[in-house]
């Protein structure tokens, strides 16, 4: 492999830094009706027509459901300490309430001993997207009663893995799924709206604290987290006209989920429409209960946004704009590699004078890579990391409270709209013969981890 000089070592992030890889339930279990699993909201919205940017689905993906003895021993051998994973609901709780399956709580039982078995650390995700489709027939995230839903869920699982497992992350971008899957319809379930996006956003809130209390009276010594996607917004020019609308984006983007579990409730003073959610979602005593002491927040940055005023886009009245018109340098899926960009947002919420430690807990690249010969020669996703981990290194030497850097992910996966096209992996996968290939980006981590 080509020899790639990052400005930095790993000692230079301290002994305790975590290091991680993380992947997901549905994007990477496949067995998607096997040993008692209920369909998710994804299950079915794969089955639609034209819903999936290549026509695929993730019935099998990369049978992590069979493998995941042997990906977890590909994490290990690349230097990772920490294993990221999602337990998949339906397949604990088929009708997402009532009788549990025994085999679900099986199959997450043989995943976390394995990681203790190899001296791996699991960081466990409660919810990662696949809401059971029972539940999505209920109203999913717009009824209230999902909150209830998703605390039984929770219980139920920390029952079973309390005693083993210590590290939780309540929820996996609480803004993504709402906004791409209760506001703009492009992922599960599809919905398309504000009147399902504001009271999505409001349960999901009300869920993901709901759940953090029972860790909390369950675990002793619990560490518990919340995974946010975030992204630095910067005005398009300086004009008040675009400096009000970032302000706008960054207050949906970046702060809708965080500042109601700081305390501080929804940002109306920069995003007024956003008061609707209390004034017709919210009950008594909501506002109390929307927050909750983290003991980390996960970053999930992958690219900044620049955006402008417009007054023809509906509702929001601001737009982005592109990265190809403002000529730099992007990823296979169009996103701006920026490392000024993780490096803003990681002071951006540091700058909270109640934040708990951070985390990157996502942080990848896709681009398309060419299996040459059983090699991958991914030099850009290389230059991709060195130049996001320098970021972050200055950030956390300039007094960010930064725990670890959990890289996204360990295989070429399903890719949500996106199907196979999109590659995050540090493996390549072959779907037909399920083969692994470390990529030589896995390859530079595990001399960067293993580095004396």
């Amino acid at each position: 492999m080509e020899q790639f000089s990052a400005p930095f070592h790993r000692h230079d992030f301290g002994e305790h830094f975590l290091w991680g890889i993380t992947i997901s339930a549905f994007q990477n279990e496949g067995a998607h009706d096997h040993d008692g699993k209920g369909a998710s909201i994804w299950d079915d919205f794969t089955a639609r027509k034209g819903k999936i940017k290549d026509g695929t689905h993730a019935q099998v993906t990369t049978d992590f459901y069979n493998r995941y003895r042997d990906d977890i021993l590909l994490a290990k051998s690349m230097g990772f300490k920490i294993f990221r994973f999602s337990i998949a609901w339906p397949r604990i709780l088929p009708n997402g309430t009532g009788a549990i399956n025994p085999a679900g709580i099986d199959f997450y039982h043989r995943i976390i001993d394995t990681c203790l078995e190899l001296d791996m650390v699991p960081y466990v995700t409660l919810y990662h997207w696949d809401l059971p489709l029972a539940l999505e027939h209920k109203g999913g995230w717009c009824h209230r009663g999902i909150i209830f839903a998703f605390e039984e869920y929770v219980r139920i699982c920390v029952e079973a893995y309390g005693d083993k497992v210590k590290n939780w992350v309540v929820m996996n971008e609480p803004f993504g799924f709402t906004s791409l899957g209760y506001m703009l319809g492009v992922h599960a379930p599809g919905k398309f709206g504000l009147s399902y996006f504001f009271p999505a956003v409001h349960h999901a809130l009300l869920a993901q604290s709901a759940g953090a209390k029972v860790i909390r009276e369950m675990v002793k010594g619990a560490n518990i987290g919340i995974a946010l996607s975030c992204s630095y917004i910067l005005p398009n020019t300086q004009s008040q006209a675009d400096i009000q609308a970032a302000r706008k984006a960054d207050a949906l983007f970046n702060r809708i989920f965080l500042e109601p579990i700081l305390g501080m409730g929804y940002p109306v003073a920069d995003f007024p429409l956003l008061g609707k959610i209390e004034r017709r979602y919210a009950l008594w005593r909501d506002r109390d209960n929307l927050s909750f002491d983290y003991d980390f927040i996960g970053v999930q940055n992958y690219f900044p946004l620049v955006i402008r005023r417009n007054p023809f886009m509906p509702i929001v009245g601001v737009s982005e704009v592109k990265p190809r018109y403002r000529k730099v340098p992007v990823t296979a899926m169009g996103w701006e590699i920026s490392g000024e960009g993780i490096y803003n947002i990681l002071k951006q919420f540091a700058a909270y004078p109640n934040i708990p430690r951070l985390i990157v807990t996502e942080n990848g690249a896709a681009f398309n890579d060419v299996l040459t010969d059983g090699r991958i020669h991914d030099t850009d996703r290389i230059n991709y990391f060195i130049t996001y981990l320098e970021a972050i290194l200055k950030a956390k030497n300039e007094g960010v409270p930064l725990d670890g850097y959990f890289v996204w992910t360990l295989t070429d996966n399903f890719e949500w709209a996106e199907g196979y096209r999109a590659r995050f992996g540090l493996a390549h996968v072959d779907l037909d013969t399920q083969v692994r290939t470390l990529k030589d980006s896995g390859l530079w981590f595990q001399d960067f981890l293993h580095d004396k």
